[in-house]
C-alpha cells in the first residue's frame, strides 16, 4: 500500500478514535489513568495515544508508567487518543489538555505530540506550526520552574511521509525556543519491528511499549534523569 493510501486509511480510523475512544479518554480516563503510585517528583505527560498507552493490555504496560515507576515519579497522564497540536482539540468538556497539565503543577513536563497532525498537514501546515509554538510557550509561561522534555513525534510505520520530518523540525525548533530538553529519533523507535504492534496495526503492544520505555530511559539518563 502506498504511503498516501495508508495515511488516508489511518485518517478514517483516527476519526473514529477521536469521536469515540477519544471522548471516553477525556471524560473517564482522566480519573482512572492519570495518577501513578510514585511518591517522588511530579511529572505530567502531554501526549496522544502513544503516551496514553492505547494497545497495551494495562496502564502499567505503557512506556510512561514504566518509566515513572522506575523513578518513583508521580505520574499525571491525561493523554488522549487522536490528539495533535491541532487534531482533536475540540473534544474536551472541561478545558484542553494544556489546562490540565498546568493545573497538575508538575516539576517535569513531557511533550510527546505531533503524530496525528501529519493527517492534517496538507490543509493546515501553518496552523500546526503556530500551535506548536503557542502550546509550548503557554506551558512554559504558566510553569516557569518546570523542566520540559520535548520528544520527537512518535511514528507507527516504516513508511514516513515528508510531513513527519517537517513537523519534527518545528517541534525541535520550538523546544529550543523555551529552553526545553529535546529527545530526537523517537519516530524510529519501533521501526522495523512489526511484532511490536498491537492487533489494530496502529499502536504498540506491551512489547512495543517496553521497547519505547527502554529507549526513553537511555535518553533520560543522557539528560541526567
Amino acid at each position: 500500500m502506498s504511503t498516501r493510501r495508508r495515511l488516508a486509511a489511518v485518517v478514517a480510523v483516527c476519526a473514529l478514535i477521536a469521536i469515540g475512544v477519544g471522548m471516553a479518554a477525556t471524560v473517564g480516563q482522566q480519573e482512572e489513568q492519570t495518577t501513578g503510585t510514585g511518591t517522588g517528583t511530579r511529572v505530567s505527560f502531554y501526549g496522544d495515544s502513544y503516551t496514553l498507552g492505547t494497545g497495551a493490555t494495562a496502564d502499567e504496560k505503557r512506556w510512561s508508567t514504566i518509566v515513572s515507576e522506575q523513578r518513583n515519579w508521580r505520574e499525571f497522564n491525561p493523554s488522549v487518543n487522536g490528539l495533535g497540536f491541532i487534531n482533536n482539540r475540540d473534544n474536551f468538556g472541561t478545558g484542553d489538555l494544556p489546562d490540565q497539565i498546568i493545573e497538575s503543577d508538575p516539576e517535569i513536563v513531557f511533550v510527546t505530540m505531533g503524530l496525528n497532525d501529519n493527517f492534517s498537514y496538507d490543509s493546515a501546515a501553518d496552523a500546526i506550526h503556530d500551535q506548536i509554538a503557542f502550546d509550548l510557550d503557554r506551558l512554559k509561561t504558566a510553569l516557569p520552574d518546570a523542566r520540559f522534555i520535548v520528544v520527537e513525534p512518535f511514528w507507527y510505520t516504516d513508511e514516513r511521509p515528508e510531513s513527519l520530518g517537517v513537523i519534527s523540525g518545528w517541534v525541535e525548533e520550538e523546544a529550543a525556543a523555551i529552553g526545553a530538553d529535546y529527545i530526537p529519533g523517537a519516530s524510529r523507535w519501533i521501526e522495523g519491528h512489526p511484532e511490536w504492534m498491537a492487533d489494530d496495526g496502529l499502536h504498540p503492544n506491551d512489547d512495543g511499549y517496553a521497547a519505547m520505555a527502554e529507549r526513553m530511559n537511555v535518553e533520560l539518563e543522557r539528560l541526567g534523569l
